[in-house]
């Protein structure tokens, strides 16, 4: 079978897996969106989703986290590890939204990757789940992984790995090929041990075949 062949059943079966996949952190708008993103740096999705309705309960809008003190931002966040640059991200991203944004969160790469702890991957999940646009893929590492156990890129370095995928999967799957791949590295290849017994995808994956 030719490797476009075998990506092109891969990205098939993906998608019978998870017709429709959702993004699993909770979320009500881009600003709670844009916040648990930043939270979930370095931090598993259910823990963010433990500590963002407290959180949002206090300071539901831009408006209110922008002039939250930062031990009350740390105390909140604290669980999800590094808080104190974390509490620092929240509130400066909450203050330059109010200043250079009218309140409202950017739309476009371009400016949300000025704001603090925004970087492209987080741009990228605020855009696709927020906004719609598939403007890049999200490489978290179970997308790296499973890009490279899938044979669909080589490389290591996110940016690397997402221009890979950008150029293979359709731009109008951008945004879902994440979960989906997602959702397959945290039910069946496991980073620690893969159940390869039990994958759908056994028979194409060059990872299980070797």
């Amino acid at each position: 079978m030719k490797k476009s062949e075998r990506n092109q059943q891969i990205l098939q079966g993906l998608a019978k897996l998870f017709p429709n996949p959702d993004c699993a952190l909770i979320h009500d708008g881009p600003f709670q969106l844009l916040i648990a993103t930043i939270l979930s740096a370095q931090c598993t999705d259910e823990r963010v989703n433990m500590v963002t309705p407290p959180l949002f309960a206090k300071y539901p809008t831009p408006e209110k986290m922008a002039h939250a003190s930062l031990q009350s931002l740390e105390t909140l966040v604290k669980s999800t590890g590094f808080y104190r640059a974390k509490a620092k991200s929240l509130q400066s991203t909450a203050q330059d939204i109010v200043s250079r944004h009218h309140g409202q969160v950017p739309n476009t790469m371009h400016d949300l990757i000025q704001l603090r702890g925004v970087g492209r991957k987080t741009a990228n999940v605020v855009l696709g789940n927020a906004f719609g646009k598939n403007v890049g893929v999200v490489v978290d590492t179970h997308v790296g992984r499973l890009s490279r156990k899938f044979g669909f890129t080589k490389h290591k370095d996110p940016i690397k790995v997402e221009k890979d995928l950008m150029k293979l999967v359709p731009q109008e799957d951008w945004t879902v090929i994440s979960h989906r791949m997602i959702m397959h590295g945290r039910t069946t290849c496991k980073a620690r041990k893969p159940l390869c017994g039990v994958c759908k995808l056994h028979h194409l994956c060059p990872s299980a075949l070797v």
